[in-house]
């Protein structure tokens, strides 16, 4: 009989928010396709040896086993997760064998106005020099991330050894449908990292959750508790105070806008509001990740937006259905068959 595939994960498993839950959800599709193991690698960008809490249940769920630091690292297939992990050092101590190595962008290798992110030439020069394979592929997660990709590459026409899948390897988005509500409010809410990047200016975020709106509920607002800012009618919890699921329930419309110097490679939380059943808006580069899913806005057009969806609960409705339909392309079903064809095109070791 033939052997299993090995799959090999290579993580910085302390990234909290998306890349965590991303991974968490792929390994139970991926598991079911061969032997995985899960090595986790020590980076800078860190300190301290913990796990992100929705990866440790997965792995605890899954009985996989976390080896950290190992000396070599061998499977037919290695994916290694996120790789700006590796941005404040000059080396990764693990030797990496595979048939094929496959790097999974949850960053944008370059931001608006075409600034490199980070330094991923330095990324994938350690990478590169830590690994022999017969294959080498980066693996866009969204249309978004992929272009970034294309961008970087042809401003770096030197890394001639990658080669871009050429589906993405997108988040799974398997949630809970909820039912849009039949009487939407001007409620609304934001959810992120609290990370500076992930929020707008302090003048946008008035625009975006004003005193005239029935509430303003910020979860991640651990910045603006820090200084002390002053709204009263802002809600403000820090990140991972109350459970997401809750936040949903407090809000019908999330409001989604970072600093003009950042884009989501992805946004996993805008995804799982449309599950929740609210309505996403967002500015139009990241609404157009989602294909309509998400309405595109700049943040003086929303206040018009929400009145309109407010007064015409249908219309609040239908836009929420529709919405949560498109999300089937980001299901467990449509992450197997995209595996599966990565293990259909994998290049074979000669006899």
């Amino acid at each position: 009989m033939r052997s299993p595939i090995s799959i090999s994960y290579v993580i910085d498993p302390r990234f909290s928010g998306g890349t965590s839950s991303a991974i968490a959800s792929e390994l139970k599709v991926v598991s079911q396709f061969g032997h995985v193991t899960i090595h986790a690698i020590s980076s800078e960008m860190f300190k301290g040896k913990f796990i992100a809490q929705n990866l440790r249940n997965t792995l605890r769920e899954l009985r996989l086993q976390v080896i950290w630091d190992a000396p070599t690292i061998n499977a037919d297939i290695v994916l290694l997760h996120n790789p700006s992990f590796l941005k404040f050092q000059s080396s990764l101590n693990s030797k990496i064998i595979t048939k094929h190595l496959i790097i999974v962008t949850h960053e944008n290798f370059l931001r608006p106005g075409q600034i490199e992110a980070f330094d991923v030439s330095k990324c994938l020069g350690i990478i590169d020099r830590a690994t022999l394979a017969l294959k080498k592929s980066i693996a866009p997660i969204s249309p978004c991330n992929r272009k970034a990709v294309s961008d970087w590459m042809k401003l770096h026409p030197q890394h001639t050894g990658w080669h871009v899948l050429k589906s993405d390897w997108f988040n799974i988005c398997d949630f809970q449908l909820m039912p849009p509500t039949s009487t939407p409010a001007d409620r609304r809410g934001r959810h992120s990292r609290p990370g500076i990047e992930k929020f707008p200016n302090i003048t946008d975020m008035d625009i975006c959750f004003p005193s005239h709106s029935e509430s303003n509920v910020i979860l991640g607002a651990d910045i603006f508790l820090q200084n002390r800012l002053y709204r009263p009618h802002w809600k403000m919890l820090p990140f991972q105070s109350v459970d997401v699921a809750r936040f949903f329930e407090m809000i019908d419309f999330m409001v989604y806008f970072t600093a003009p110097t950042w884009r989501e490679s992805f946004g996993r939380v805008l995804a799982e509001a449309i599950a929740a059943g609210k309505v996403v808006i967002s500015d139009p580069e990241t609404a157009s990740i989602f294909q309509g899913a998400v309405l595109s806005a700049q943040p003086v057009e929303i206040g018009a937006m929400i009145r309109n969806l407010v007064a015409n609960p249908a219309l609040y409705q239908k836009h929420v259905v529709k919405a949560q339909k498109s999300l089937e392309a980001l299901s467990t079903i449509a992450f197997k068959n995209h595996f599966q064809n990565v293990l259909n095109q994998m290049v074979e070791v000669p006899a």
